[in-house]
């Protein structure tokens, strides 16, 4: 079948397909003299794997370890629950973090009036001095993408200023010093 029959088949896009080929995580297909694709059921299988594997938030070197396991016919099944037992550590991680951003989020939208005032204390209190939360004397924020990707430190550019390693998210952070200004 061609790309776009392979990409219904698989519920995915034809340009997933090509990047998907290009990072090695589907063989090299058959082409016709015209050069265009041809996949076989087993390549839509793969493909259907990889994108079921995505929608679990797994990442790309997984997902790669993953069709490495599927392939085995001699594999443990101790080394892909060990897989899926990561991942669900890492989701349970990004939902903690999630749940702290909507607490702060919560609080922040309950100190704003809401009204036709053009004072805004959500405004305020995210740019209070254009300084971030400290904790223990250091910037205690990550940048979004670090907090998008449960990364740690030095993976992004900072949003307004330079985060510094810390064991608290930005979330917390945020939460902390908004505890220590006045109340409106």
């Amino acid at each position: 079948m061609n790309i776009g029959d392979a990409a219904a088949a698989a519920g995915v896009t034809p340009k997933m397909i090509r990047h998907y080929e290009s990072l090695g995580m589907i063989p090299d297909v058959q082409r016709t003299e015209a050069g265009y694709r041809l996949y076989s059921e087993r390549e839509v299988g793969m493909l259907r794997f990889i994108r079921q594997a995505r929608a679990l938030g797994f990442s790309v070197k997984q997902i790669d370890s993953l069709l490495a396991l599927w392939r085995d016919d001699s594999r443990a099944s101790r080394e892909v629950k060990e897989l899926a037992r990561q991942q669900l550590a890492e989701l349970e991680e990004r939902q903690r973090e999630i749940d702290e951003m909507r607490s702060t989020l919560s609080a922040l939208v309950a100190k704003c009036k809401g009204d036709d005032d053009p004072h805004c204390a959500i405004l305020e209190e995210l740019s209070a001095a254009g300084q971030p939360a400290k904790v223990d004397g250091k910037p205690a924020a990550k940048t979004l993408k670090q907090v998008r990707a449960g990364s740690t430190a030095g993976t992004a550019k900072p949003c307004h200023a330079p985060a510094k390693s810390s064991s608290q998210p930005a979330h917390a952070a945020l939460t902390a010093w908004l505890q220590t200004l006045p109340q409106r």
